[in-house]
C-alpha cells in the first residue's frame, strides 16, 4: 500500500488556513450563540432579499438585536441593545459615566447614542472572524446591557 504526504510550504499552510476560516458559516454560529442565550423562545430573525439578517432575543430585561450585513469578509456583524430612553435627567452626569464605563468595563462592546436611544453596541467585519468572537461579542453586549439597563433607568430615566 502506497503512502502519500503532501508537504505545504509556510504561505500554502497559512493559505489552506484562511481558505478554512473562510468558509466559517456565520449565520449558523449567531443562530447557535442566540439559543443558548435567548429566553423563553423569544428568537426573530428576518433576512432581506439582499442577504442581510436581523435577529432579535430577549436577554435579562433587554432586548439584543444582532445584524449581519452580508457574508463576504467585508460585511459587518453588529451587535446592540437599548438601555436606556432620552432625554434623561443629569444627562452630563450621565455621559459622564458612560464615558467612564466605556473606558472601563465594556470590553470590545461600547456605549452609544442611537436614535435618541442610549445602547450598548459592537461591530466588526467578518474578515477572520471565529466562532469565538462571534459568540463573545454577543455575550459581552447581551451581559452588559443586561447589568446595566435597570441602574441606569433608576439613576437616570426622565420621570
Amino acid at each position: 500500500m502506497a503512502s502519500y504526504q503532501e508537504t505545504l510550504t509556510n504561505d500554502e499552510f497559512i493559505q489552506e488556513l484562511l481558505e478554512e476560516t473562510a468558509t466559517i458559516n456565520h449565520l449558523e454560529v449567531i443562530e447557535n450563540v442566540i439559543d443558548s442565550l435567548e429566553q423563553d423562545d423569544s428568537a426573530m430573525v428576518s433576512h432581506t432579499p439582499e442577504g442581510a439578517y436581523l435577529w432579535k432575543f430577549n436577554y435579562g430585561s433587554v432586548e439584543v438585536f444582532v445584524q449581519l450585513t452580508g457574508t463576504t469578509d467585508e460585511d459587518t456583524i453588529t451587535v446592540w441593545s437599548v438601555v436606556l430612553k432620552l432625554p434623561a435627567n443629569d444627562e452630563p452626569k450621565l455621559m459622564r459615566q458612560l464615558l467612564e464605563m466605556n473606558c472601563s468595563s465594556t470590553f470590545e462592546a461600547r456605549f452609544g447614542i442611537i436614535e435618541n436611544k442610549v445602547v450598548v453596541i459592537s461591530t466588526r467585519t467578518l474578515a477572520e472572524l471565529s466562532p469565538g468572537e462571534v459568540s463573545r461579542l454577543i455575550t459581552i453586549v447581551a451581559t452588559i446591557a443586561d447589568n446595566n439597563d435597570e441602574v441606569l433607568q433608576s439613576n437616570f430615566g426622565a420621570a
